[in-house]
């Protein structure tokens, strides 16, 4: 039997009008000096409201189910073809990063209004390859993550857009645009590291950004290899790729020169401009593009590197949850320059949905992975906080356009625990305070010297709009490629 999608409205006590916490504020908006900041207002796009329902103190307080959810479950099972497609991805996002944030910026019996209001929820499997003999890696890193649900295959740690061997595989942004979607590709860190990187490059490392790089590590793809078939450095495939609306970090990139092809000689950012991108390097640029398509994408540098990160603290360190919990503050290297990731993902399926065809576009918030490799809490928690934010924009727009659907989701698991502020721990430990205003230890348990690593534990994946009820269940990274390629109506 099949089920009609009732999306606008669902009339059932689950789906819930917004209500705006009179205590929040923007975490967007920048003091002139760095304060504690605050999780925004719950400004649209809730479905689910799954928060505790009373006193947690008392019998039934702390429990999350409002109402019957199996009606309105049923009634949003479609398998209706897609039209747009929101794919969201959290660096190193597993449930310990999504707890740990929620505690701190909603409160234990709190919710994202983003991240957990989506009706379709299950898990997928991160495992990885190794190179040619195809045994199995347990922790992935965001390479062969990305490339796994970027193309549908999996793939050796530190490749992207090619399998075990060697050999590439088209990426579902390569597929959508062959088939006439617009296409779009966002994040808060370099455009050229791996998340981004895996929609639009086919290459054997994923340090090679640009051509010195290339040159080095991975002459086979140099554009002035010996047999003249080099794909070009990430940057050059990136700008080959051609994407209606590219928006990140990474601007340093663009200053390396050709070694070979039709632009040898030239920098990277001069062969952009000379194939009519539309360059931009700051918020207001941002917001005063009107128009991005094929014959005048957008290409938004906003830092040299990595977009810097929301909020800022003091680090984890050995034996650190033994002093004063704080709290996190602004950070002021977050400056009006800056667009938030809210505003990018905003711009972007502004400028996508003149695509009568559709489009699909992918969103990162990469940071929370660099928070974690950083023994940082703060910057990491902020960064999830902008990862909801910006669901609730997609949100908003899929409640109006029912025929997308949203995947929200993370590449690997991470270090990052809630441990007993008691706890003497071998790694790096912070205390904040939280929404709740009690003591929360973060603990980073595999180095108290060095980068944290990421784990091997499954990822929480959720969804909402048709075909939604795929993303339900055990599935694998790969999965995703093949649930959008279908839902899109891919070749």
């Amino acid at each position: 039997m099949k089920f009609k999608l009732l999306l606008l409205p669902l009339c059932l006590s689950l789906l819930t009008a917004c209500n705006d916490d009179k205590d929040d504020t923007s975490a967007s908006t920048q003091p002139e000096k760095p304060t504690t900041p605050t999780t925004p207002a719950n400004s649209n796009g809730e479905l689910l409201k799954p928060a505790a329902k009373g006193d947690i103190t008392k019998f039934g307080g702390a429990t999350r189910l409002q109402a019957e959810r199996t009606a309105a479950i049923k009634a949003s099972l479609s398998d209706r073809q897609v039209k747009n497609i929101i794919l969201f991805i959290g660096d190193g996002t597993s449930e310990s990063e999504i707890t740990s944030a929620r505690n701190y910026a909603e409160g234990a019996g709190g919710y994202f209004k983003g991240l957990d209001v989506l009706p379709f929820t299950g898990a997928y499997t991160t495992y990885a390859l190794n190179k040619g003999n195809g045994q199995i890696d347990y922790v992935t890193d965001s390479a062969a993550s990305a490339t796994a649900w970027a193309t549908g295959v999996k793939t050796y740690n530190n490749a992207l857009g090619v399998d075990t061997f060697g050999t590439p595989h088209k990426s579902i942004l390569e597929l959508a645009k062959q088939a006439g979607f617009a296409t779009g590709n966002v994040t808060t860190t370099e455009l050229q590291d791996a998340t981004p990187a895996a929609l639009i490059s086919h290459i054997a490392y994923r340090s090679c950004y640009g051509p010195t790089a290339t040159k080095a590590k991975c002459n086979e793809n140099s554009l002035d290899n010996p047999q003249g078939n080099g794909l070009g450095s990430i940057t050059e495939q990136l700008l080959k790729a051609r994407a209606d609306v590219t928006l990140g970090g990474g601007r340093k990139t663009f200053s390396e020169i050709a070694v070979g092809g039709k632009y040898k000689g030239l920098s990277l950012l001069e062969q952009a401009k000379q194939e009519k991108y539309q360059v931009i390097n700051s918020a207001a640029e941002l917001k005063n593009i009107k128009k991005a398509d094929q014959n005048q994408p957008v290409l938004g540098l906003f830092s040299e590197g990595n977009l810097p990160t929301l909020w800022s603290g003091p680090k984890a360190v050995l034996n650190g949850h033994n002093g004063e919990a704080i709290k996190c503050s602004a950070n002021p290297s977050f400056t009006a320059d800056v667009p938030t990731l809210k505003d990018m993902t905003s711009k972007a399926i502004e400028l996508l949905k003149s695509n009568d065809k559709g489009f699909f576009l992918q969103v990162e918030s990469g940071s929370i992975d660099k928070a974690n490799h950083a023994s940082d809490p703060c910057g990491q928690i902020g960064e999830t906080v902008q990862l909801d934010e910006a669901i609730q924009v997609a949100l908003a727009f899929a409640k109006e356009n029912p025929d997308t659907l949203i995947i929200v989701t993370g590449d690997h698991a991470h270090t990052s625990q809630i441990i007993p502020n008691e706890t003497k721990s071998p790694g790096n430990t912070l205390k904040l305070i939280t929404k709740d205003n009690v003591p929360m230890s973060i603990n980073y348990g595999t180095s108290t010297t060095s980068s944290q690593e990421h784990t091997g534990a499954q990822v929480r994946t959720a969804a909402y709009g048709p075909r939604a009820g795929n993303v339900s269940g055990l599935l694998d990274q790969t999965d995703l490629f093949f649930i959008m390629r279908d839902a899109l109506g891919l070749k």
